[in-house]
């Protein structure tokens, strides 16, 4: 007899899964040694956003004499801004341990595990084993040996959104998602950033125009030094140092009083012990997983950030669905992760979906481009928008392959072409769709009429 018939490791996504295995009737277990909601509610998407909202308003105040309102802002809260996030978002996640503790048919453990073996697992000062298992463990950030960062006082993105206090100036080391949203963030409540990013762009894995167009405005907003690998960190008498160089050996020394570590996120399955599981785990240490999240262990499922498919959490929450689908009412649903969108933060957002151009390039596959500034568009004009464009890439059939923004509410508009990939509508569909006008919808229309112009 097993102790349970469901366990599930990580309180993130994985929190879901075992309401639904309880609600079930099953005998569940929930295993998280920290705040149940996972990264997103607690150290990533959620608290990030917050933060965002306040320095968008900040930001706000500061352009409204180009709508010739005066204007002045007059400071920013940023410890208030801090504790509001921190109160309500930490609350949810009590109000959840809260619920779990009382639900019935489910036990929470708010412990470390590690497999014993395949479903066998370390809890409670014993061991405990489950007919199924579902690991859900999410991931952390990367932090690279790179010399002297051992013994200095750097941040990850976990630690900077919880500062109270801005910093005098930051040394983000990193241009990806993480990188680019925090250094907004500090730069609208004062902060003096540089950014300092191996590749020759911001963004590296967005479309190549969409990460150029970025690199601009970022660069007019603080110091960026691209193509610079970061080789060193030390302690000064003012903050840190941080050293880089380029791949021609161009040497490169910037300061700051804090140093931002955004250099990616690495997958938690080293803390699991998965090799008495007999689970699989590729090169980067991401669990392997078959179309149904099945792993190499039997009766042992994997999903979200762990299991590598998509790390984000929308992906982790269609995962959800499928994992509840097959683990508690013993289906055998696939997944389908295409057409994943994904969205940048900044201000300007930028959002994606499908093959960038150089994907493209590098496939060999014929395609065609639409494209469609926001400054053309009467919603552009009126709200002043003079950088932002939608960018369609489609094959000369008329599927759509990508889609890519970068503008005003980016994240939003490119649900359209989401929605359009996952259903097999084609350019002409979406292009002969009414949009209502003046909205920025219409910049959507105008990228997708011009595919075939």
């Amino acid at each position: 007899m097993t102790d349970f018939d469901v366990l599930v490791i990580g309180g993130g996504t994985g929190n879901n899964v075992a309401a639904a295995a309880a609600d079930a009737g099953l005998e569940t277990a929930l295993v998280e040694p920290g705040p149940l909601g996972g990264t997103c509610l607690n150290r990533g998407c959620n608290p990030s956003k917050m933060l965002i909202q306040a320095a968008n308003a900040a930001n706000h105040v500061r352009e409204a004499e180009r709508f010739h309102v005066d204007a002045t802002l007059g400071g920013v809260d940023h410890a208030a801004i801090v504790d509001e996030m921190d109160d309500l978002l930490g609350g949810i996640a009590e109000d959840m341990a809260a619920r779990y503790r009382e639900k019935e048919h489910l036990t929470l453990f708010e412990e470390h595990t590690e497999f014993l073996d395949e479903r066998t697992v370390a809890l409670d000062g014993g061991a405990v084993t489950a007919e199924k298992v579902v690991v859900a463990a999410g991931s952390r950030p990367i932090v690279p040996p790179i010399d002297g960062l051992d013994e200095i006082d750097y941040l990850t993105s976990q630690g900077a959104l919880y500062l109270r206090e801005p910093p005098e100036s930051l040394v983000v080391m990193g241009g990806g998602y993480i990188a680019v949203e925090l250094g907004y963030f500090f730069d609208a409540m004062g902060t003096d950033v540089t950014i300092v990013e191996m590749m020759d762009s911001l963004l590296p894995r967005e479309d190549g125009e969409v990460a150029a167009a970025f690199t601009d405005i970022a660069t007019d907003r603080h110091d960026v030094y691209t193509g610079h690998r970061v080789t060193a960190v030390e302690e000064t008498d003012d903050g840190h140092a941080v050293h880089a160089e380029t791949e021609a050996g161009e040497e490169l020394t910037v300061e700051g009083s804090e140093v931002l570590v955004a250099l990616g996120r690495q997958p938690n399955s080293d803390t699991l012990d998965l090799d008495a599981a007999g689970i699989e785990v590729d090169d980067r240490g991401f669990i392997v997983t078959n179309e149904y999240l099945e792993t190499t262990a039997e009766n042992v499922w994997a999903q979200g950030d762990i299991a590598g498919n998509a790390l984000f959490k929308h992906s982790g929450d269609y995962e959800t669905r499928h994992t509840i689908a097959n683990v508690v009412r013993d289906e055998d649903r696939t997944v389908d992760l295409s057409a994943m969108p994904h969205a940048i933060f900044t201000e300007p957002q930028i959002a994606g979906v499908g093959a960038t151009e150089e994907d493209l390039e590098t496939a060999g596959t014929e395609y065609v481009v639409g494209r469609a500034d926001y400054a053309d568009s009467a919603m552009g004009r009126a709200k002043k928008l003079d950088h932002g464009f939608v960018k369609v890439l489609a094959a000369p059939d008329g599927e759509i392959l990508g889609a890519h923004a970068i503008g005003y509410e980016a994240s939003t508009l490119l649900h359209e072409a989401v929605l359009a990939m996952r259903t097999g509508a084609t350019v002409e569909d979406v292009a002969g769709a009414i949009h209502a006008h003046p909205t920025l919808s219409k910049v959507i229309e105008a990228a997708f009429r011009d595919v075939n112009d």
